[in-house]
Formats: structure tokens, sequence, C-alpha cells
């Protein structure tokens, strides 16, 4: 196969041509990428894999439920409002700049490339290692569905074997490479079947619980009332916060609709709005979740309630029997489903991110390479991966709340790059603030809004993770772990941002991706 240099009608593409002169085969992005691979509704359909609803919400209504109670809706509306702020940042910076690069791009143009540099080190710090969360979630899914399967107990403790556990979390994790490594249409057709299964499972389950809140349900059932869904009814500062924390939780991922730019159809514009309706869709699968559980349990702490002690923590588990009774097991199918989604799909963002740093000299030259055939970049894919494996393999053994205190020192970094991202849309804007109302609202009060919130979240969150108490307890020196931790990853991005300035200085000295606004005769990457 070789390739031309004449420019398609895709900014920053090319056709590609096989042997036989004057055959086009396909389009590709200056990056090698395979340019059309993804329509609407393919990037949608990933960015609702990404998010894994089935996954998040499972553990993610008890401890909200047993924070404000009935207000849960309203906690779940009230989450739902930054994400949207920032997406609609997003749709906007994409519209002028459809780069793979995302926040590493947009941050450089708007602020300069130290910022962009740490900015893009917090967005694939936290997807690259929360693959690792996601694979031992589809880990203790899957023995736990075999021992539905079988009748036997004794096969869902197998996940407590670290060695079984290791081993099969690293097979899920290469498969998940391996599928992310084929062309963007394969990826597209896998998660098309396996979010439709899951969604489709979770509504059903919703439809039943509603249904039989009706003759009695379980717990303390309760009757509908839209007063679930204000949000000034919350009251308590503190529960607001539980909500906006919940937000970065059970919302994140959604976009890495626009990591896929480069490989849509029409990219200015369909990954800003994929990346819109995902956000839409998730949350209105989450309200349509909680307002139905809601309704069948209560919040209360008796048997078959939200918040008894065998329900909390794994709700769609915890009352799948009572709902689905002989098809309880495609809830665990679900959950199952919706981790292994997951996990390949996330992949696509971080990949991408550093392919897009390695493009322009940020990153050594060979995370600047795809697959000939495929269009992937394999290396930054591998390399991805090969983080997060060896990275839950060393901490499954030192310690499960190492584990999950990391998980939660990620919400910093989300946070972070998030907020980072939405300034970096406000500023890149700056001269195009008032030209109509339009432009007011998603150029610079959305935006700016969205990002106030998730940064006051990132400085609250650090504040409160360095006290002893924070995450599992565990401290070094009376410090909490989460705390360190997100200092550590934040000190290891400035050392590696440093030792990348010696060896490929052009980028660091603003010659590669100079700084730019909304009103640059032209913008170029």
């Amino acid at each position: 196969m070789t390739e031309t240099t004449q420019r398609g009608g895709v900014p920053n593409a090319a056709p590609v041509q096989t042997g036989k002169p004057g055959l086009i085969t396909q389009v590709i992005s200056s990056k090698g990428l395979a340019v059309g691979a993804v329509g609407l509704f393919g990037a949608t359909v990933i960015g609702v894999s990404t998010v894994a609803p089935a996954y998040t919400f499972t553990i993610s209504l008890g401890p909200v439920a047993s924070e404000v109670g009935t207000q849960a809706p309203a906690i779940i509306l009230l989450g739902f409002i930054p994400m949207l702020l920032v997406a609609l940042g997003y749709r906007e910076l994409n519209k002028v700049m459809p780069d793979s690069g995302t926040t590493f791009t947009w941050a450089t143009r708007a602020f300069g490339p130290w910022i962009g540099w740490m900015a893009s080190w917090g967005l694939v710090i936290a997807t690259v290692l929360v693959l690792s969360n996601l694979a031992a979630v589809a880990v203790d899914f899957l023995f736990l569905l075999i021992s539905q399967i079988a009748g036997n107990p004794a096969i869902a403790d197998l996940t407590f074997n670290p060695f079984i556990n290791v081993a099969v979390c690293l097979l899920f994790m290469v498969g998940a490479a391996y599928l992310s490594f084929r062309d963007m249409k394969e990826s597209k057709v896998f998660q098309v079947v396996l979010v439709s299964f899951q969604v489709g499972v979770l509504v059903l389950f919703s439809v039943l619980a509603i249904v039989k809140s009706f003759s009695g349900g379980s717990g303390d059932p309760l009757a509908f009332d839209l007063n679930w869904f204000n949000p000034f009814a919350v009251g308590d500062l503190s529960a607001v916060v539980v909500g906006l924390s919940l937000s970065i939780f059970i919302f994140w991922g959604w976009d890495v609709a626009l990591t896929m730019n480069e490989e849509t159809i029409d990219p200015e514009r369909t990954p800003g709005r994929a990346a819109t309706l995902t956000v839409i869709v998730v949350g209105g699968l989450y309200l349509l979740l909680g307002v139905a559980l809601m309704m069948y349990a209560g919040v209360g702490d008796a048997e078959g309630g939200l918040l008894n002690d065998s329900i909390i923590d794994n709700v769609f588990f915890g009352l799948a029997d009572s709902i689905m009774g002989p098809f309880a097991f495609l809830i665990s199918l679900a959950v199952l489903v919706s981790s292994a989604a997951s996990l390949q799909s996330t992949i696509i963002g971080p990949a991408r991110t550093l392919l897009a740093m390695g493009h322009y000299k940020a990153l050594p030259a060979r995370f600047d390479s795809v697959h000939p055939q495929h269009r992937t970049p394999v290396f930054a894919i591998v390399v991805s991966v090969a983080v997060a494996g060896g990275f839950y393999a060393v901490m499954r053994f030192l310690s499960e709340n190492v584990l999950w205190d990391t998980i939660l020192t990620l919400g910093m970094m989300i946070c972070f790059y998030y907020g980072l991202t939405a300034f970096a849309c406000v500023w890149f804007f700056r001269k195009q603030w008032f030209d109509s109302v339009g432009s007011f609202v998603t150029k610079l009060a959305a935006p700016l809004v969205g990002g106030v919130i998730l940064l006051a979240m990132f400085v609250m969150t650090i504040r409160d993770s360095l006290s002893p108490d924070y995450g599992s307890g565990e401290n070094i020196a009376g410090i909490g772990l989460v705390g360190l931790l997100g200092i550590l990853i934040i000190v290891i991005g400035l050392v590696f941002m440093t030792i990348m300035a010696v060896k490929r200085p052009e980028f660091f000295r603003g010659e590669v991706l100079p700084m730019q606004h909304a009103d640059s005769e032209k913008v170029t990457s």
C-alpha cells in the first residue's frame, strides 16, 4: 500500500491508494488514522460504552441514597449539569480543531505547551489506570455469573485468589487491546452489540421494578413524587458535594467521542454531537433506574431496601432475584458486558492522545505511529495496556485498598483535565464571546461554569484527601494515602514533562503547536 500526499475533502486528511493506481480505498488523517470509520450513532454508542452505565450505577446508587435519601434523582440531575456544560465547550473546540489530541491540543493552543502537556497527563493517567479497575470488575462478575449459572456459590470466591484474579484480568486486557488494535469499524460493531444488550437489560430491569412496585415491591416501596427531582430540596452542602463527586464517576468517559474526531464522518460536528448525546442518554438512563428502584425498594435499611447491607454496595445484584426472578443472571451478565465493553472503548482515549503527543513532538517519536492496515495507534495501545496491567498486578498483590485509593485519586485528575479543557474553550474563544447569544452560552457561560465547578471539586478533593480518614483510611505519617497519591502523580508528570522538554525542546518552545485564538487567520493542526 502506498500513500499519496494529495489532500482530500477532510481537513488534515489524505487519500490512501492500493497498488492499483487511482483506486482510493480510504481517507486518512495527517496522523494516519482512518477518516470516516465512525458516524454519529457509532460514536455515541462508544461514548455510552466508555461510561459503563451498568457497572457505575450499581455501585453508586446505594451510597448516594444513604446521603440524600429520596433526593437521589435530584443529585443525579445536579451531577448531570457540569458534565453537559463542559461537553458544550468540548463541542465548540472540536468544531475548529478536530484533533485526536483533544485536551492536549486544545489546552496547548489556548494556554501554551506546558499547561497543555500537564492537562493531557491528567487525561492519560486517569484513563490508563482506570483500565485496571474495569478489568477487575469484569473478573468479579465473570466468576459471579458462572456461579449463578452453575448454582455453585464457591465459584464466585475464585476472584479472591490473587493469582487467578490477576491472570484472568490480564487476559481481559489483552483481549481488549486486540479489539482496539483492529480497525475502528470492527470496534464499533463489537460495541453496538454489547451496549445494546446492556441498555436493553437495564431498561427491562427498570420497567419490571416500576410494575412490581404497584403490587408491593420490596423493602419500603415509595409512590412516585416529582419533588425527587428538585435539587433545591437537597439543602445540605455536603450532599451537593457528594452529587458532584458522583457525577465525576458515573458520567466520566463521554469525551472518548471527541478523541475519535479524526476517524468520524464530518469530524467538525459529529464528535461534539456524539459527546452531548452520550451525556443526555446516560443521564436519562440513570434517572429512569433511580426512580424505578426507589419506587420498588424505597430508601430504608430494612430487608429489601436500598440501604440494606446486602443491597447498598451492589443494588442491581441485591435486587435482581426479586425483580427478574429466574432471569436474574441477566443483570450479572449486563454488568460483566458493561465492564468488558468499557475496557475496550476506554483504550481509545489515551491511545489517541498519546498518538497526538508523539505527532506534535511532545513524546518520543515512536508514539507517532499507526498500523499500516488497521490504521490504529498500535504502539500507544500496547503502552497503555501494559502500564495498566502492570499497575493492577502489583497493586493486587500489595493491597486492595491501595487500588481503591488510586481510583479515588483518579477523580482528582478527571476534575483537573475536564476543568482545564473547559477553561481552554473560554480563553480560546475570548474574542467571540459576544458575537451572538449562542456564542455567549456555548463559548463563555457554559464552559466557564462547568470548569469552575470541576476545578473547585479538584481543590476540595485535594484538601479533604490529605486527611488520614479519607478513602480507605490508610495514611503515611498522618497524611491520607489518596492525597499523597494525587500529589505523587502530579510530581511524576512534572518530571516526565521536564525530561521531554530537554529531549524534544521544539514543542515546549511553541514551535510545533503555537498559541492561537479563534480569530487567528487559520488554526492549523
